[in-house]
């Protein structure tokens, strides 16, 4: 199965508190500020957040990106042969395709080049996947899978065989999005890759300095196999910093994880959504 070759440029998530979030996000994750008529953006070059009100821990749009012509034409030609449901629009970016996941998530998808390059003296750290909750993980996955044409990586199995989790990809990096099990549905978190392991030393050095203590980690997930940690923003919204993502051939099959704190951090502990 092949991907589909886009990858992650920019998510937007509703706040009820925006400016307090945005200068958390410029202080620990090195975002510039802007405010947009109600949208507040954060800005650094590889990484994208914007916000605007609205109830928090909620996904509101995902934009993605192809950077080839061809890729963007095949997904496009996929979702109609497919009959899935979409609009073309455009904004102030370009042309895009656009359509709505099963939890009222905008999808945005266009093409254009990579990421722009990082300025200034800030850290890098590429907007790299994000993960939601939902009670139903399956279903959220198999329209992905089905309707879109992202490629599973791993799942993850309880002690009844029921899916708690699932690792997407849409080009040869592990997942650019993953799904955990949990009562309600929301956001969980995003995750900027950085360029490796003196790259995640130096982000949490970062992270102390300005006196942001870290959630969770340092770990190493399972499915992925990369090292992390995660600081929480006001609103309660995990922030991931990673390195050393897994890379995936194309006819690479999905694994079988079990559902056990191990799974989510081979070093020690875990945040279990369910």
């Amino acid at each position: 199965m092949l991907t589909i070759g886009a990858t992650l440029k920019r998510l937007v998530l509703a706040s009820s508190q925006a400016e307090c979030v945005s200068a958390f996000y410029r202080d620990a994750f090195g975002y510039e500020l802007s405010r947009v008529g109600e949208m507040h953006r954060c800005e650094a070059g590889q990484r994208s957040i914007w916000l605007k009100a609205g109830r928090p821990n909620q996904l509101l749009e995902a934009h993605w990106q192809f950077a080839e012509t061809d890729d963007f034409a095949r997904f496009t030609e996929g979702l109609i042969r497919r009959g899935v449901g979409f609009v073309r629009s455009s904004d102030e970016e370009g042309d895009c395709v656009v359509l709505t996941d099963p939890t009222g998530c905008h999808l945005r998808f266009r093409c254009g080049g990579p990421h722009s390059p990082v300025v200034g003296g800030r850290l890098p750290a590429r907007l790299q996947h994000y993960a939601v909750r939902s009670p139903k993980p399956a279903e959220l996955a198999d329209f992905y899978i089905h309707e879109l044409g992202f490629v599973p990586s791993d799942w993850v199995y309880d002690d009844k065989g029921d899916v708690s989790a699932v690792f997407l990809r849409t080009d040869d990096e592990h997942h650019a999005l993953a799904v955990f099990r949990a009562p309600a549905t929301s956001f969980d978190h995003f995750s900027c890759e950085s360029s490796d392991w003196n790259g995640l030393r130096d982000w949490a050095d970062h992270m102390s300095k300005a006196r942001h203590e870290l959630a969770w980690g340092i770990g190493r997930h399972g499915p992925g196999n990369d090292t992390f940690f995660m600081v929480r923003d006001p609103d309660g919204n995990l922030a991931e910093i990673s390195c050393d993502l897994e890379k995936c051939p194309e006819d690479r099959e999905a694994g079988r994880w079990r559902h056990e704190p191990r799974t989510l951090n081979l070093w020690g502990s875990a945040i279990m959504r369910s």
